[in-house]
C-alpha cells in the first residue's frame, strides 16, 4: 500500500493527524485528557479504523483490477502476517521489559493492566499468540488483523454483486452488537471449548460493531478508485444538520468532559467507544459528512502538512513505535499526575512525536531500499473489467460516495 502512484496525500495527512492524536491521548501526561476525543464523542481510533479501510478499499481493488484476484488476496494476506508479527514483537516486549519494569518499581499502571500474564504468563502467552488474550493498548492490532483476513471476500463480493448486501449485513451485524451479541457469542464459544481466558481479556473493542467502520471504509474506497463521476453534492439540510450535531457535540465534549453524562452510566452507554453506540456513530457522520462536503475546498486552500503526510504513510510502524512509547512511560512514569512539572510532560510529548517522525522517516528510506529496482510492464485492461472474470457493479462506478 505504498506505491505513491496508489496514494492520497489528503488521506496521508489525515492518518498521520489520527496518529498524532492518539500518540497524545496514549501518553500518560496532562495532554492526554483533552487531546482525547478533541472533535466531540468521537475518538482518533474510529477515523483511523475508517480512513484504513477506505485506503485498503482503493489500493486493493486497484490491485485486483491491475494483477488479478490472487495477487489481491495475497497482498491482503501478506498485510495481514505483517501486521501479525508487530502484534507478536508488541506482546514480547510487554511480557518481558514492561512486565519486569513494573514489577520491579511496583508500579500499579503496569501491573494492572498486565494482570493476567502475571497471574498465569504461560496461558498469556500462547493465547496471546493466537490473538484470544489482548491486553490494553494492545487489542486494536488483532481486530485489524481479522478485518485484513476477511476483506478480500468482501470486496470479491461488492466488486461483482455491488454493496448493497453487505452493507445491509453490516448494519445488522452493528445492531446486534449494541445487545452485547459478542459476549453472548463468546458464552456460547466457552460452554464448547472451554477458553484459557475471559470475556474482559480478550480487549475492549468489540469487532461486530467495528467492522461496520471497517466496512464502509472498504465500500467508500472501491468505489472512489473506480469514480469517474462528478464529486457528489450533500443536500444543503443535510450539511446543515451535520454542522448542528458536531456542533453540539463539540461544545457539548469540551463543556462537560470526556464522559458525555457524569453520574449516569446507562445513558453514557448510547455513546459508548467499545461498541461504537449510537449516539457516537450520529457524531462520527456528521463529522464525516463535513469532511467529505468540505474536502475539496480544504484540499485546494490549507497548506499541505509533509510531517502529517510521512507519518501516515509509515502508519503501521509509526502506531507501533507510539504503543511502545506509551507503554515505556508508564512504566518508568506511571499514569499522568497533577503533581508532575508541566515541562516534563512537554519534553514527554515533544520526544515522542520527534521519535514517530524519526521512526517514518526510517521506515520510508527502508522501504525504498527494499523495493524491487523493476516491477515490469503491465498490459492494458478495459476499463471495467476485473481479473479473474470479475466486473464491478454498476453502482460502485456511477454512485461513489463523497
Amino acid at each position: 500500500m505504498n506505491s505513491a502512484a496508489e496514494r492520497r496525500w489528503d488521506l496521508d495527512a489525515i492518518r498521520g493527524l489520527l496518529l498524532v492524536l492518539m500518540t497524545s491521548t496514549h501518553l500518560p501526561t496532562r495532554f492526554s485528557d483533552p487531546t482525547g476525543q478533541p472533535f466531540g464523542f468521537v475518538s482518533a481510533a474510529e477515523g483511523f479504523v475508517m480512513v484504513s479501510g477506505l485506503m485498503a478499499g482503493m489500493v486493493y481493488s486497484a490491485k485486483a483490477r491491475r494483477d488479478g484476484v490472487m495477487q489481491m488476496q495475497d497482498a491482503f494476506f501478506r498485510r495481514a502476517l505483517k501486521i501479525y508479527a508487530c502484534q507478536v514483537g508488541l506482546l514480547l516486549f510487554a511480557f518481558t521489559v514492561i512486565a519486569a519494569i513494573g514489577l520491579i518499581a511496583r508500579e500499579e499502571a503496569v501491573t494492572n493492566l498486565l494482570a493476567f500474564f502475571i497471574e498465569r504468563p504461560v496461558t498469556a502467552v500462547f493465547s496471546g499468540l493466537l490473538l484470544i488474550y489482548n491486553p490494553a493498548l494492545l487489542d486494536i492490532l488483532p481486530m485489524y488483523i481479522l478485518f485484513m483476513v476477511v476483506s478480500p471476500l468482501i470486496l470479491l463480493h461488492g466488486l461483482h454483486h455491488g454493496w448493497g448486501a453487505i452493507l445491509c449485513a453490516s448494519v445488522v451485524v452493528w445492531l446486534l452488537a449494541q445487545f452485547d451479541a459478542g459476549r453472548m457469542l463468546f458464552d456460547q464459544f466457552d460452554l464448547w471449548l472451554k477458553l484459557p481466558v475471559s470475556y474482559e481479556e480478550m480487549g475492549a473493542f468489540e469487532v461486530l460493531g467495528w467492522q461496520f467502520l471497517w466496512v464502509l471504509g472498504l465500500w467508500m474506497g472501491a468505489t472512489l478508485g473506480r469514480s469517474t463521476s462528478p464529486p457528489r453534492v450533500f443536500p444543503t439540510w443535510l450539511v446543515g444538520t451535520a454542522i448542528g450535531v458536531a456542533g453540539i457535540c463539540f461544545v457539548w465534549r469540551h463543556a462537560v468532559g470526556q464522559m458525555p453524562f457524569p453520574g449516569h452510566a446507562d445513558l453514557n452507554q448510547l455513546f459508548d467507544k467499545w461498541q461504537v453506540a449510537p449516539l457516537r456513530l450520529i457524531n462520527f457522520f456528521a463529522l464525516l459528512i463535513l469532511l467529505m462536503h468540505f474536502g475539496p475546498w480544504l484540499r485546494a486552500h490549507l497548506p499541505r502538512a509533509p510531517a502529517l503526510e510521512t507519518l501516515g504513510r509509515a502508519s503501521l510502524p509509526v502506531f507501533c513505535a507510539h504503543l511502545v512509547m506509551a507503554l515505556t512511560v508508564l512504566a518508568f512514569l506511571g499514569p499522568a499526575a497533577p503533581s508532575r512539572p508541566g515541562y516534563v510532560d512537554v519534553l514527554i510529548l515533544g520526544t515522542g512525536l520527534l521519535l514517530l517522525y524519526a521512526v517514518a522517516r526510517v521506515s520510508q528510506l527502508w522501504d525504498r531500499r527494499t523495493a524491487l529496482p523493476y516491477r515490469g510492464s503491465r498490459r492494458q485492461r478495459p476499463g471495467l473489467k476485473v481479473s479473474g472474470g470479475l466486473k464491478p457493479h454498476a453502482s460502485t462506478v456511477h454512485n461513489p460516495p463523497r
